[in-house]
């Protein structure tokens, strides 16, 4: 039996991912039907995407807006 190579995916691609997850629209068997990834890895994406969007407006965490 012929072994299978491990995907590298790009970061766009799992940010895409991710945004699709976050829209709500289809479920995330839906999703990783479409994308051909494990619904388990697209709530890991989708959660990273949470924790790390404030990066991209200039990094104020939580922590910083409740001192």
């Amino acid at each position: 039996m012929a072994k299978r190579t491990r995907r590298k995916l790009l970061a766009v691609f799992n940010a895409k991912v991710a945004l699709a997850a976050m829209d709500g629209d289809k479920t995330l068997a839906e999703l990783g039907q479409r994308f051909e990834v494990h619904p388990n890895q697209i709530t890991e994406w989708k959660r990273q995407l949470s924790e790390r969007a404030a990066d991209v407006f200039g990094g104020a965490g939580v922590e910083e807006l409740t001192e």
